[in-house]
């Protein structure tokens, strides 16, 4: 799976690449997994920020509130901020503070109405501006984010990977996709125009949930370079997740003429083998998958199901165990080693089994 909202990831519009940046919000490199918790990049870091002097990073109260969000405390910052708003209304700087912290926090309705102002007592704010890009895009206001996130990339000249894959995502919401092309483009240093650029875009296309486009996109991709890695992958997961199965087929067919290396080929081709109950291929497929890259979880957990559909109990166990010894807190095998159990008689294993899933699953559901 590789959608967004579709294909089982996350993805709100992108904040999978927020959650995680350090400090300053739009520092160029991204770790990956950026987005696993949600939350949006930190703001308010003890040292002066862009468009911000000596003066105002001095301020007893400024540092103070800089420390609690560091901390994760953001009502506390917010109400010392508010407080010094109060006392002092006219303190430098004191808008740029508090819309970082009502940004750090998630109340991004306030962060834009203070991040606004602060821009308006300084117009050279640099994180102010990228902050207010920020909030308008995860308020889901794309089109309010693309001038401002524009600026960013004005600015920052040498490819500031954040700030070019939010604004493509903008671009992409707005439907503007040559945009969205040349933003992926310069993320990832290739020409707008090449085969590169229209698979990246694709892909992000796919995350965003716009499988038309996203497919003419591959399309033109391998138009262009027809021995293009991952372009014809491309192709058949969209095709696998609409059903395709045999378009699928033939494009994981075509990516493994191009690239016979790829363990996640093999992976991909044997899914649409078992959807189309094909069984044997599909074990076969696993199996390179496997030889090719033993420390990936997804081969062995498809082999277990395979097997257990072929009456072989026995090896779907072996293999279950396997993907549970590299990943125990997913709760697909420990289910599929229920269903296996249960073949094998093993009622007590299999109750146990079903459990931790069924527990597993709760858990997940019951996360923010």
């Amino acid at each position: 799976m590789v959608r967004g909202r579709c294909f089982g990831g996350l993805l709100l519009a992108g904040a999978a690449i927020l959650a995680g940046f350090g400090g300053h919000p739009l520092r160029a490199g991204i770790p990956e997994n950026a987005l696993a918790n949600g939350r949006p990049p930190k703001a308010g870091a003890a040292a002066a920020q862009p468009g911000q002097g000596a003066t105002e990073t001095a301020i007893p109260e400024f540092v103070e509130a800089r420390r609690l969000l560091q901390l994760g405390k953001s009502d506390e910052a917010i109400a010392l901020l508010q407080d010094l708003e109060q006392k002092q209304p006219a303190t430098k700087g004191l808008s740029h503070e508090l819309g970082a912290a009502y940004y750090r926090k998630g109340d991004y309705a306030n962060a834009i109405a203070a991040l606004k102002k602060a821009l308006a007592e300084n117009p050279s704010d640099n994180e102010a501006v990228q902050l207010l890009g920020l909030s308008y895009y995860l308020s889901q206001r794309p089109a309010e984010a693309i001038p401002e996130l524009e600026r960013v990339q004005t600015w920052y000249a040498s490819a500031n990977v954040d700030a070019a894959y939010i604004l493509g995502i903008c671009y992409i919401q707005t439907k503007d996709y040559a945009k969205a092309r040349a933003a992926f483009a310069k993320m990832f240093d290739v020409p707008p125009d090449s085969a590169s650029s229209y698979l990246f875009t694709a892909r992000m296309l796919l995350r965003q949930d716009f499988g038309s486009v996203a497919e003419e996109y591959g399309r033109k991709a391998v138009a262009l370079d027809p021995k293009l890695p991952l372009a014809h992958q491309l192709l058949g997961e969209l095709y696998l997740y609409e059903s395709r199965i045999d378009d699928a087929i033939a494009e994981f067919k075509k990516e493994l003429e191009v690239n016979p290396g790829n363990a996640a080929g093999y992976y991909k081709l044997a899914d649409a083998y078992s959807r189309a109950q094909k069984f044997d291929e599909a074990e076969r497929l696993l199996q390179r998958s496997v030889w090719l890259d033993p420390t990936a979880t997804g081969p062995y957990i498809l082999l277990g199901k395979v097997l257990e559909k072929k009456g072989e109990a026995q090896l779907a166990v072996r293999a279950l165990q396997r993907a549970l010894a590299m990943e125990p807190n997913n709760p697909v095998p420990h289910h599929l080693l229920g269903q296996a159990y249960r073949d094998l008689g093993k009622n007590e294993d299999a109750d146990r089994e079903l459990k931790i899933a069924a527990d597993l699953e709760q858990g997940q559901s019951a996360k923010p």
